[in-house]
């Protein structure tokens, strides 16, 4: 595979892996300072991103989901709240402040806050090279020994059979969650994770296909969206929600708890002893992880309520169940579901089963190659993390690898969430800041 080169003397300060918001709020961070930084305090950053343009969980867009957090947490505000990039800025240019003010909500439509970040995406183009995956990062050794550099290896969107080679100080790792999925699980035109629901239903409405039932695996906000947007897309299936717990339960999401989304929560869990970090995740999981937004759990009662009194229940609940088999057939599924303070299994055809099953942390191993063997590892294999969020790496290593993301074990449940990407990204342009004017070469690691 031939390989393409940047010119010899660019050498990125900083490359980015990925350009999600995490990414996408880091390069406003450096976009600013360079505006107003002298030429020699400036930094050069270039973000590479395999998709071909800004898309954030693009399959899960239904029409009326909002988001989960406040505007205010944006992509700049709770850094820069005099930022024009800021979510009110957008919606100022836009023509639809006083609208939104009017609606009187910190939610917003999460098509909306994802059109914010295209908008906010196209402002810094420059910065970006989109269907530009990343295939390898290999490090770089200076004529003293040092490790000072790496070369990103990524495919070049003019022609993916080649490859392009940029050089960078430091990589910024924000490749965003994998979907989780149960173990020997195959996807398939029936069977499918909900990242990909709102494609998987379009082409499925247009085949013209009859659909009796459709089963969703989950009890998380995704799981009970997904049943709330089936039930309305398909009007003659049943739409039957299997999942382990009794019933949904409610997110947590009142003053005190929502305490653990603040940046200076960030700071006593960083602190904290192994033990204390594994009570504050599970005390505070009901912010978070497999709970459902109060509005949608009345609003599927509601409906299942309404349903009985009319004598058509199309809208179900497997509850206290687990999925155990599942048998694809001829366009058709045979699913075992298990009713587990019984055992008895119940076989259920379908035509569809979801799964919003969730999320996991893509291997950084499998995304940094050579680069990911200088990466020191805690006793229980995990990488070892500076406050900063940069990597701490093996003796006679320079470059930087920071990572956004993948990191809840030393920083906390906000590590993936929208919460503190604004602080994220000034605590990351800090941390490069510093030893970009402290001078070559800064150590870490043991």
């Amino acid at each position: 595979m031939n390989s393409l080169h940047d010119t010899p003397e660019t050498i990125h300060d900083v490359l980015g892996i990925g350009f999600g918001p995490s990414n996408l709020a880091l390069a406003i961070a450096i976009e600013e300072h360079n505006a107003q930084a002298a030429p020699e305090e400036r930094l050069h950053a270039r973000f590479l991103e395999r998709q071909p343009s800004l898309g954030w969980h693009r399959g899960m867009l239904i029409d009326d989901a909002t988001m989960q957090v406040s505007f205010l947490k944006d992509l700049v505000t709770m850094r820069n709240p005099a930022s024009d990039f800021s979510f009110l800025c957008f919606l100022q240019e836009r023509g639809r402040l006083v609208d939104f003010l009017n609606a009187k909500t910190l939610f917003p439509l999460r098509i909306e806050f994802h059109e914010y970040f295209e908008w906010a995406a196209a402002r810094i183009a420059h910065q970006v090279s989109y269907s530009s995956e990343v295939v390898s990062v290999d490090p770089v050794t200076g004529e003293d020994g040092e490790i000072r550099w790496f070369d990103v290896v990524s495919r070049d969107p003019a022609d993916p059979a080649r490859t392009v080679v940029h050089r960078a100080r430091n990589v910024s790792v924000a490749v965003g969650l994998e979907p989780h999925l149960p173990p020997g699980t195959a996807l398939s035109d029936r069977v499918w994770h909900n990242s990909q629901l709102l494609p998987r239903v379009e082409a499925l409405a247009g085949s013209g296909a009859p659909v009796g039932r459709v089963l969703v695996l989950g009890a998380g906000q995704s799981a009970a969206e997904a049943v709330d947007y089936l039930h309305r897309s398909f009007p003659d299936a049943e739409v039957c929600a299997v999942f382990a717990k009794y019933g949904y339960t409610p997110a947590d999401d009142s003053p005190f708890a929502n305490r653990i989304f603040d940046p200076e929560a960030v700071d006593v869990y960083y602190r904290s002893a192994p033990d204390v970090k594994q009570s504050l995740l599970d005390y505070h999981r009901s912010t978070n992880y497999s709970v459902v937004d109060m509005d949608l759990i009345e609003s599927l009662y509601t409906t299942m309520y309404r349903e009985k009194v009319q004598g058509r229940e199309r809208m179900r609940i497997r509850n206290v169940s687990r999925i155990r088999d599942v048998v694809e057939d001829d366009g058709r599924l045979s699913v075992s579901v298990e009713y587990l303070p019984t055992g008895e299994r119940e076989s259920l055809e379908a035509d569809v089963l979801v799964h919003a099953t969730g999320y996991r942390p893509r291997d950084i191993g499998d995304l940094l190659g050579e680069a990911a063997k200088l990466c020191l590892r805690d006793e229980g294999g995990a990488v070892r993390m500076g406050r900063d969020h940069r990597v701490d790496t093996a003796p006679g290593t320079s470059a930087g690898i920071y990572l956004q993301g993948a990191t809840e074990h030393t920083h906390g449940i906000t590590s993936s969430l929208l919460s503190t990407t604004a602080v994220r990204a000034g605590e990351i342009l800090d941390s490069l800041l510093a030893r970009h004017t402290s001078g070559e070469p800064v150590r870490t690691g043991g």
